[in-house]
């Protein structure tokens, strides 16, 4: 079942014309990953389907339903959880205080939701008094992917996840987005290809703001012209 659909988006930011013709489709149920070099249009796809860059043109669908011209808040009360590439927590509130600001809803389903986050990231349950300002970078990561899975999401975003983190706390982030994709769909942007080669499902390749390729990623995984012509790896 498609749950997304993005149509020959196209977004500006001021006078700059980023996005001239994303096109692709999530399935329910996996990870796609957003695939492309530095600049190529990625973050500013989710921002997109999050309403944060208005799109001028294209159409997003999400459920069956449009929702290009929405407002940033009806989107995510429609289902839709967004990390951002800068994490988005707030450094004056505990991590308590930053989970309690996120939830849409204190029932029952958050509240075991919530008891599995903690067992996931048992960083955030030690450290669930300190402020988030002071957590360390992978720490700051694991509390912004919990806030926005705590809430019941048909789709996560997530930007960047493994930026300047440990190669062991990227691992730790990894096998947190392997469990969450049985619970929810995700789609990926991540420059780490070693990571999103091992999470991801299908891949979709942005390239100058258009997309230019598609497809399962185990083939991607042995397409070596592809790989160095679009993601630079030799």
């Amino acid at each position: 079942m498609t749950l997304l659909k993005v149509d020959n988006v196209h977004t500006y930011i001021q006078q700059y014309h980023i996005l001239q013709g994303v096109s692709f489709e999530v399935k329910q149920g996996e990870v796609t990953v957003l695939l492309g070099r530095n600049g190529a249009g990625k973050t500013t796809t989710l921002r997109s389907i999050m309403g944060l860059n208005p799109i001028t043109s294209g159409s997003i669908t999400f459920k069956g339903e449009t929702i290009g011209a929405w407002p940033t808040h009806k989107i995510a009360n429609a289902g839709i959880g967004y990390v951002p590439e800068d994490q988005g927590i707030f450094g004056g509130l505990t991590v308590e205080e930053n989970m309690k600001v996120a939830m849409k809803k204190k029932d029952d389903a958050t509240l075991e939701r919530m008891d599995w986050i903690l067992d996931l990231f048992p960083d955030l349950k030690q450290f669930w008094k300190k402020n988030g300002g002071h957590l360390s970078g992978g720490q700051k990561q694991m509390l912004s992917i919990a806030r926005a899975y705590i809430n019941d999401n048909d789709m996560l975003l997530i930007d960047e996840p493994s930026k300047g983190l440990a190669p062991i706390i990227v691992e730790k982030v990894m096998d947190s987005i392997n469990q969450m994709k049985d619970k929810t769909t995700v789609v990926l942007v991540e420059q780490n290809f070693m990571m999103a080669s091992t999470i991801g499902d299908c891949f979709y390749i942005i390239d100058d703001g258009h997309s230019v390729h598609n497809g399962l990623m185990n083939e991607l995984k042995h397409n070596e012209e592809l790989k160095r012509q679009y993601l630079g790896i030799a």
